[in-house]
């Protein structure tokens, strides 16, 4: 069995994400140690978001520990839209840049849309420029910048799947949630390798009833534990995309109320009934910035061309 899927102790094995990303960025790495040039990756952080400031900190030591050359651009919360434009602009031309990146959320007054869509297609390593998602919607896969959580979640099922002797293709996926960044690409990705994919949202009717048709459920709703163990089918193969604050037990040093992280599914107990599953925290999470890297390396092998 792959160091990346574990048992659990109960019926369902474990998919372990930080095994994954680790795997990925060993490969990332050397990959990019025999490039002529250093993969670039400009990540552009507008106002002081704390967790925007984590996230891109964490990106910036990814990028660092691959051999990339890493730059970030920390500009004030009053930047206007037409300052970010110019500095993306800018980083669209600069040969020693491969892959650009701005953090969302951006303040309010500026238009995130604009500013992604101003991103060159071939620098766009969070694939959200509307060529790449075109691409990937017309089943180019292999010319497509593909959206760094779906891209690292499709990964943890190829593995899940090797490891319970299942075949993709021909599965029936059902994917809760339908956003841009996860729910959409995660089904094109799905449908690529030839599963039956369902997009099911707030508006299905007896949601349980179809996330139990599943032999591979992916959720991606941003709600806490809203999937129970009995909307799983028997051995299903489950990816826990969401990542929620709950309020835990006790107090801080501080004297704020301890919280804890837990994912769209109820984990204990979906062990009792999934195939496998992914945990949370360290599922999908850890992928996230191993996929970007990887996304990076891709662009710079492309331009190389």
């Amino acid at each position: 069995m792959s160091e990346i899927v574990k048992t659990s102790g109960k019926k369902a094995l474990l998919i372990d994400g930080k095994a994954a990303q680790a795997e990925v960025l060993a490969r990332v790495a050397a990959e990019a140690a025999l490039l002529k040039q250093k993969p670039g990756l400009a990540v552009v952080l507008v106002g002081e978001d704390p967790a925007s400031q984590v996230y891109v900190k964490s990106k910036g030591k990814a990028a660092s520990a691959c051999g990339f050359l890493s730059v970030q651009h920390d500009l004030p919360v009053t930047t206007t839209q037409a300052e970010l434009i110019a500095l993306v602009q800018s980083l669209n031309v600069d040969p020693a840049i491969h892959g650009i990146l701005v953090q969302l959320p951006l303040p309010k007054g500026i238009d995130a849309s604009k500013v992604l869509e101003t991103i060159a297609p071939e620098k766009d390593v969070d694939g959200f420029h509307p060529v790449n998602v075109g691409l990937l919607a017309t089943g180019l896969t292999d010319r497509a910048l593909v959206p760094c959580t779906p891209a690292g979640a499709m990964l943890l099922i190829e593995e899940a799947a090797k490891a319970l002797g299942r075949d993709i293709s021909g599965a029936e996926a059902v994917i809760v949630g339908r956003s841009n960044i996860v729910g959409k690409p995660m089904a094109q990705l799905l449908l690529a390798r030839n599963a039956t994919v369902t997009v099911a949202h707030s508006r299905t009717r007896d949601l349980p009833a179809v996330a139990r048709r599943a032999d591979i459920l992916v959720a991606a709703v941003g709600r806490p534990e809203m999937i129970r163990g009995d909307w799983i089918k028997p051995g299903a193969l489950v990816i826990d995309v969401g990542i929620n604050r709950i309020p835990g037990e006790g107090f801080r040093p501080d004297g704020q109320p301890k919280t804890r992280l837990v994912g769209d599914v109820a984990l204990q107990e979906a062990l009792e009934v999934a195939g496998a599953i992914t945990p949370v925290p360290g599922g999908v999470g850890p992928m996230t910035i191993a996929l970007l890297m990887s996304n990076t390396l891709r662009a710079a092998k492309l331009a190389a061309l």
